[in-house]
Formats: structure tokens, C-alpha cells, sequence
């Protein structure tokens, strides 16, 4: 995992809003456990940006670091305007994209106003990854 002068200004961040790097790390690191098709656990505050995240040993990254900071951003501003639709159709359990090199995950945190970005092996099942969404459900309600 790289990190950039962006990254130490988040971390400022975090600590103002009272975010422990420290167990959100472990957090990361415990969801990367759940499947060996898990490539990078992060999680994503409401603007984009990365709180923390973790790539799995020996993965190299998709995305450019411009890339990756784009998509998050996109992520972001989608969950934002899908949040005016929740009285109508309720709350956003999970979302998945299935993309030719690899799929996202994009697991919300409601309570904490975060949500988990996720990316899986390509090759991974619909059943595994339901597997997948389950198991990280249970460790975020615990």
C-alpha cells in the first residue's frame, strides 16, 4: 500500500472526528480474512476519502493512485444521492459492480456515516461473494 502526503492530511482528519486508525486498520485486516478472493479492504468516509485500508500481501493495485482516489470520490457521491431515496425504497443494504478485471463491494456503515470499499478477484462467484457480504455483515453489526 502506498501512502501520500493527502494520506497524513486524512489522518488529521480522522482524529478530529474522533476515529481510531488503529481498530479501523484491524477492522480492515479482519475483513481481508473473511475470503482469499478479497483483494483490499477500505473504508471511505462520506466525501471519499480513505479513512484506512489494507491490500492483501502480495497484490499489485488496479488503479492508479489517481484512479483509485476518483473512484472512491464517484462511490462517494452516489451513496450521497441515493441516501434522498431511502424513504422510498429503504436503506442501502450493500452494492456490487462486476467489472471485466475485478468487482466492487460497497458495504455502508449508516451509523457511522462510512462505508467499506471492497475489491474481489474477478473470478469470483455470485454465491461466494453473498458468502462474502454475509460474513462481513456479521463483524460490522458486532
Amino acid at each position: 500500500m502506498y501512502y501520500s502526503s493527502s494520506k497524513m492530511i486524512e489522518n488529521k482528519d480522522n482524529k478530529r472526528e474522533g476515529i481510531t486508525s488503529t481498530t479501523d486498520q484491524e477492522k480492515c485486516i479482519s475483513f481481508l480474512k473473511v475470503s482469499e478472493k478479497i483483494r483490499y479492504v477500505g473504508i471511505i468516509n462520506k466525501f471519499g476519502r480513505t479513512i484506512t485500508g489494507k491490500l492483501k500481501n502480495d497484490i499489485r493495485p488496479i488503479l492508479t493512485p489517481e484512479q483509485a482516489r476518483d473512484e472512491r470520490y464517484i462511490e462517494a457521491a452516489r451513496r450521497q444521492l441515493r441516501k434522498a431515496l431511502e424513504v422510498s425504497i429503504g436503506k442501502s443494504i450493500f452494492t456490487i459492480e462486476k467489472n471485466e478485471n475485478v468487482t466492487f463491494l460497497f458495504i455502508p456503515n449508516i451509523t457511522q456515516d462510512i462505508f467499506y470499499y471492497i475489491t474481489i478477484e474477478k473470478d469470483t462467484t455470485l454465491n461466494e461473494i453473498n458468502e462474502i457480504i454475509v460474513k462481513i455483515v456479521e463483524k460490522i453489526n458486532t
